[in-house]
C-alpha cells in the first residue's frame, strides 16, 4: 500500500509555537512500522515557516509573500535537519522534495516528479515534500499543503491519504463552539453534501494556513483520483498503523473512482497530440495482454510530440489500438525504433525507463 501522510503545522508543533520533538519521534516510529510491514510512505510536511519563526525568535513580520518566503528559506533547512536527526534514530533515509503548482501542471515536470518519487520509494527512501515557498508566488503557489498532498496522491496514484490534524476528524459543526457537533465517520456519496462544506468553517490555527475547508477540498480532489482519504487526529495512538490495517478512525472519504478508472479517464480525456506510434504484431499482442510498449516493438513514428504527450498507438494494419503517455519524444523514438531497451542510454545519453509507454500510462481501446 502506498500511503501519503500530510502533517499540518498544528500537528508538528503539538499546538505550541515550537516544533515538537516527541511528536516527530513517535511519527518516525510509526513510519518505520509501516515500512517494515511492506508499505510505502510519503510525507507532505508543513512547518517551514513555523521553523523559521522559531529560529528568529518569533519576530513580528508583515503577512506578505516576501516575508513568508524569507521565513521559509530560513526554516526549511532547519526543519529538514530536525527530521534527519529524529528519523535517523530509526535508520530511515530521507529525501527532500520541494514542489509548486507549476511543477505539477507542466506535463514533463509532472512526469519528472512522478519518476523521482517512484525511484525514491523503490530504494526505501522516505520523501518529505513541501511547497517551494521560497520561489512560489501568489499566482503559482498551491496555497496549502492539504491540496498539495492531494495533487501528490494523484501523481503517484496513492492508495491512502492521511490528513493529520488537531481534531478527531470532520464534524457536523465546529466542536469548539457547538457541544452538539458530531463526528462524520464516512462520506461515500459522489458529491460531498453542502452542509458538510458549510460545517468545515475556516482556518483552524494561527500557525497554519489551512483548516477543515482545505482538508475537505483535498479529500474531494484525491478521492476523484481513486485514493481513499482519512482526516484524523495526529495524537491518536498508533494512528498510521491502525489506519493501514483498515481500522476506522476519524473521517473516511471513499474513492469516487478506482485508480485505474481515474487514470484511464485522464488519458482519454486529456489533450491528444498529433503524434502516432505504429507497432509490430508482437508489440500489439503484448499491449492487448496488458504489457508495456518497448522500443523494439516500434516500427514507425508520425508527427512531432514531446515526452509526456498523449499519443495514438496504431497496430500493423493502421488501426488505433491504444492511447498512452509517452516517455520519449518523437525525435528520441526515431533513434530508438526497433532497438532493445538496454541500448537506450547508449543511444540517447540518458533514459527515462525501459518503456516507450508504461502499461500504467496506456489504455487499450
Amino acid at each position: 500500500m502506498l500511503i501519503i501522510v500530510k502533517l499540518g503545522t498544528s500537528s508538528l508543533t503539538a499546538g505550541t509555537s515550537k516544533i515538537s520533538a516527541p511528536f516527530l519521534v513517535d511519527l518516525a516510529r510509526q513510519v518505520t512500522q509501516l515500512q517494515t510491514a511492506g508499505h510505502q510512505v510519503i510525507l507532505v510536511s508543513s512547518g517551514a515557516i513555523a521553523a523559521g519563526r522559531e529560529k528568529l525568535g518569533f519576530p513580528q513580520l508583515p503577512k506578505d509573500i516576501p516575508a513568508k518566503q524569507m521565513l521559509s528559506a530560513i526554516g526549511q533547512p532547519r526543519l529538514m535537519a530536525i527530521y534527519e536527526q529524529v528519523f535517523g534514530l530509526y535508520g530511515l533515509t530521507l529525501a527532500q522534495v520541494l514542489l509548486t503548482r507549476s511543477d505539477l501542471a507542466d506535463r514533463r515536470r509532472y512526469l519528472n516528479a512522478r519518476n523521482t518519487l517512484t525511484a525514491l520509494l523503490s530504494h526505501q527512501a522516505l520523501p518529505i515534500i513541501n511547497e517551494n515557498d521560497t520561489v512560489a508566488t501568489e499566482e503559482i503557489r498551491v496555497g496549502d499543503n492539504d491540496n498539495l498532498s492531494a495533487l501528490v496522491a494523484n501523481v503517484v496514484e496513492a492508495d491512502l491519504l492521511v490528513l493529520l490534524t488537531d481534531q478527531q476528524g470532520l464534524y457536523t459543526a465546529d466542536p469548539r463552539n457547538n457541544p452538539n457537533a458530531k463526528l462524520v465517520q464516512e462520506i461515500s456519496t459522489p458529491e460531498i453534501p453542502q452542509e458538510i462544506w458549510e460545517a468545515a468553517g475556516g482556518s483552524g490555527t494561527k500557525l497554519g494556513t489551512g483548516g477543515m475547508v482545505t482538508k475537505l477540498q483535498a479529500a474531494d480532489l484525491a478521492r476523484r483520483s481513486g485514493t481513499t482519504v482519512v482526516i484524523a487526529q495526529g495524537t491518536e495512538p498508533n494512528v498510521l498503523s491502525r489506519l493501514a490495517s483498515g481500522e476506522r478512525i476519524g473521517t473516511r472519504f471513499m474513492p469516487v473512482l478506482s485508480t485505474l478508472e481515474s487514470r484511464k479517464r485522464y488519458i482519454l480525456s486529456g489533450r491528444l497530440s498529433p503524434g502516432q506510434i505504429s507497432v509490430n504484431e508482437g508489440a500489439a499482442s503484448a499491449l492487448k495482454k496488458g504489457g508495456s510498449l518497448l522500443p523494439i516493438g516500434v516500427t514507425q513514428i508520425t508527427g512531432d510530440f514531446d515526452r509526456g504527450d498523449t499519443v495514438r498507438v496504431l497496430d500493423p494494419s493502421g488501426r488505433e489500438l491504444a492511447r498512452g503517455i509517452t516517455n520519449y519524444s518523437s525525435a528520441d523514438l526515431a533513434r530508438l525504433r526497433g532497438r532493445h531497451s538496454d541500448e537506450i542510454e547508449s543511444l540517447l545519453g540518458y533514459d527515462y525507463g525501459d518503456e516507450v509507454i508504461h502499461r500504467n500510462d496506456l489504455v487499450v481501446l
